[in-house]
């Protein structure tokens, strides 16, 4: 699959799988970036990106994310297909979880991108659904 992207700033290198068997492509932040303990700061990632119709880009941390005491502050991020204008550049909305400010510089690799395929539901309402239950929500942790 081919995708069309356009980097804000071209003095960082596209975005790139590390390995042959990766299921993400790692994204860097384009400035430098100092978080607030518990605070939420927008990581600009240098891509305007034109996602395929019926797919989306999800974001999601890096591994290593954690480790300086971050996360995303929504878990993942989804950009869907129509978010591709010349202004729509991709940010990771990131959460200082430590009590510490944590820095992260301009090139830093913080998320991971995957083009996922989308399903569009069509929802068909009922008035009695399926009696089977499994005991609701938290059940299958209940002993």
């Amino acid at each position: 699959m081919q995708i069309t992207i356009k980097r804000v700033d071209t003095g960082l290198p596209l975005p790139e799988y590390k390995t042959l068997g990766a299921a993400g492509f790692d994204l860097m932040t384009r400035e430098d970036l100092r978080i607030a303990p518990g605070a939420i700061g927008y990581a600009p990632l240098n891509i305007i990106i034109q996602v395929p119709e019926g797919n989306m880009l999800l974001l999601a941390p890096r591994s290593s994310l954690h480790k300086k005491g971050l996360n995303l502050a929504n878990s993942v991020g989804i950009v869907d297909h129509d978010f591709r204008g010349a202004s729509d550049e991709v940010h990771a909305a990131l959460y200082n979880f430590s009590s510490e400010e944590v820095h992260i510089a301009r090139g830093d690799r913080i998320v991971q991108g995957i083009i996922s395929p989308i399903h569009v539901a069509e929802f068909a309402e009922v008035d009695i659904i399926d009696e089977t239950s499994r005991g609701g929500f938290g059940s299958t942790g209940i002993r």
